[in-house]
């Protein structure tokens, strides 16, 4: 049985999808797509296996930990572009996918700034006044 994983990285959550042939189940986390977090969050997580059309064909696992609800949507929602390519082995499917919206199949490399001393956050400094 052919089985392949693949991750998919935003802020700081990271999420490994694992695929096999199968009835069309997804899980996140153990838990049905369907009745998966907000709305928005499943929406975004169906796109890539909508345009596939795999979607009825395989079973994906997904894990995914860290960061907030939409950071794990987009990270999912990557790790199953992925694995979807890597799975069909099909160079028009990445095609596809990356002119509908690269982070289907790349990461998203923007990270938080990390804080700096005199001041609140990584640019915010305290105020001063001369008067």
């Amino acid at each position: 049985m052919k089985q392949t994983l693949s991750t998919g990285k935003r802020k700081t959550a990271i999420a490994k999808a694992v695929i096999k042939k199968g009835r069309g189940r997804v899980r996140i986390n153990r838990t049905p797509l369907e009745i998966y977090g907000p709305e928005l969050a499943r929406l975004k997580i169906f796109e890539p296996l909508q345009l596939s059309g795999l979607h009825d064909k395989v079973d994906i696992d997904v894990t995914v930990k860290g960061g907030g609800v939409m950071g794990q949507a987009e990270a999912v929602r990557t790790a199953i572009g992925k694995v979807l390519i890597d799975y069909s082995n099909d160079k028009e499917l990445r095609d596809m996918f990356y002119e509908y919206d690269r982070t289907l199949v790349k990461n998203d490399p923007r990270r938080k700034e990390p804080k700096k001393y005199g001041g609140r956050g990584a640019r915010a400094k305290k105020q001063k006044s001369y008067r």
